[in-house]
């Protein structure tokens, strides 16, 4: 298996565009008899690139499943909402822009929020990477 698991969310604008991207990166499977996996939130835009650190865990994932059906109904997603690891919100603003914010509850309080203008397929997307990285974190 590869080190790096990759990027269970990966939202970010098109190619010549104000260039911001939110991502939860997985660089990691988890250590024998850990049941989360330690994941990174970064947030990048033309002048901020700030890193969260997350833990995921499989009722994390289990949770995550129906995101991507209410992401395509037009709808409000809050995730990893528990308080104990860093909570993911995406909004949809208008047609073809979705805000996403990641607000560090459990150590910095700092919450930031960006503007995207994701691909189309990006929910397609989501769901491919969701399933990815089950399928690796359950072996």
């Amino acid at each position: 298996m590869e080190e790096d698991l990759g990027e269970l969310i990966h939202s970010a604008d098109p190619p010549g565009t104000s260039g911001h991207v939110v991502s939860l990166r997985v660089p990691e499977p988890p250590s024998p008899g850990r049941a989360f996996l330690d994941c990174e939130f970064v947030v990048e835009t033309e002048t901020v690139r700030g890193s969260f650190p997350a833990s995921v865990t499989s009722d994390d994932l289990d949770d995550r499943e129906g995101a991507p059906g209410t992401l395509a109904g037009n709808r409000f997603v809050s995730w990893l909402n528990s308080g104990r690891t860093v909570q993911f919100q995406v909004k949809p603003v208008s047609p073809g822009v979705i805000a996403a914010s990641v607000h560090d509850g459990p150590a910095s309080q700092v919450t930031v929020g960006v503007p995207l203008f994701p691909a189309t397929g990006w929910i397609d997307d989501r769901r491919a990477r969701l399933e990815e990285v089950r399928r690796l974190f359950s072996g």
